[in-house]
């Protein structure tokens, strides 16, 4: 079969051997984001026609409006993944706590945890502006037929069996990693299929775009706004273009085909960064190095960093490897 009309069920069959762990679970979930993924690409796709856009009337754990969508989103990834009995945990950005899960026998024989940001951008959706869903899979360190506790949650992304998002855009994309490479999958809506579109993706070596919210640039690190000026300036093959959505897997998804380096900083705004490291920055970087990329907080690789709770946040410096190493570069003289 040609590679591109393969479909991501055939995928996952196919390379079912190639995870670590081979009991099926993975490939399962993976199933079942793929399911909740339609849902919720449904729901997104017809969000100006139903009253689904706006505030919920809520805050998050993390103090941040909740918009409707997040709160949909977030039931539906939740339920899918509960219902198929899968995993034994679930972590959510939108959730104060883990959600224990366990099977219709009232076991906790499943090995697998997920976090995940059901719904990451959903402010930009009241402006028909893309948005994600971002996953995260562990193996569960305590034993097996226990309940889950914080420990199989608080681990370094170098522990990562899988991670994956999903982009709803002009086009519907699931992309993941196992692994071994990233690969892409995009819907075609008249079937409710998704086909291999973008086999083993990978970032250009470097590129020509810094993602980045200027608006915050009088509060940035010193090392920070000496690399945004060094995008800016006519030398060599520069100035660079700067492309921010404020949607991080579009800034994401756009850089890694394209090339490009995406910034969230500290600031004395933020002095921690904003973006969570168990929910975007882990899944996010194990994707980037799983495709050729480098992921740091700006001195060192993200997936090394020892979770303490769970909506830890900390900077973000991504993409193309050259520029991440050129960023790093100048925090390192700042």
């Amino acid at each position: 079969m040609e590679e591109r009309n393969k479909t991501l069920g055939e995928f996952i069959i196919e390379n079912q051997k190639a995870f670590q762990y081979s009991s099926g679970e993975l490939s399962r979930i993976i199933n079942s984001i793929r399911l909740a993924a339609k849902v919720v690409n449904y729901k997104v796709n017809k969000a100006g026609l139903v009253d689904i856009i706006g505030a919920a009337g809520e805050q998050n754990i993390q103090g941040e409006d909740q918009q409707k969508l997040d709160v949909y989103a977030n039931e539906v990834f939740i339920q899918t993944l509960i219902n198929r009995e899968i995993v034994c945990g679930i972590a959510s950005e939108e959730n104060d706590d883990f959600i224990t899960v366990q099977g219709s026998d009232n076991c906790h024989n499943n090995k697998y945890v997920i976090l995940m940001d059901p719904l990451d951008g959903s402010s930009n959706i009241d402006v028909n502006v893309s948005v994600g869903t971002i996953f995260s899979v562990f193996r569960r360190i305590t034993p097996i037929g226990t309940p889950v506790t914080s420990e199989d949650f608080l681990q370094p992304g170098v522990n990562q069996v899988a991670a994956g998002y999903v982009i709803y855009g002009t086009s519907t994309m699931l992309v993941y990693t196992t692994g071994h490479g990233v690969n892409g999958f995009t819907l075609n809506p008249a079937i409710g299929t998704f086909y291999l579109s973008h086999p083993n993706m990978k970032f250009p070596e470097s590129g020509n775009i810094y993602s980045v919210n200027e608006g915050n640039y009088v509060h940035f690190p010193q090392g920070v706004k000496n690399y945004i000026k060094y995008c800016q300036r006519e030398e060599e093959d520069r100035p660079y273009t700067s492309r921010y959505i404020g949607s991080l897997v579009a800034d994401f998804h756009r850089n890694m085909i394209k090339g490009g380096i995406y910034l969230y900083p500290t600031s004395s705004k933020a002095p921690k960064g904003k973006l969570r490291l168990l929910y975007e920055c882990n899944p996010m970087a194990f994707i980037a190095e799983q495709a050729g990329g480098k992921a740091t907080d700006g001195f060192g690789r993200i997936m090394e960093i020892q979770p303490t709770e769970l909506h830890e946040r900390v900077p973000f410096f991504c993409g193309s490897r050259k520029m991440v190493e050129k960023a790093e570069q100048f925090m390192a003289e700042s």
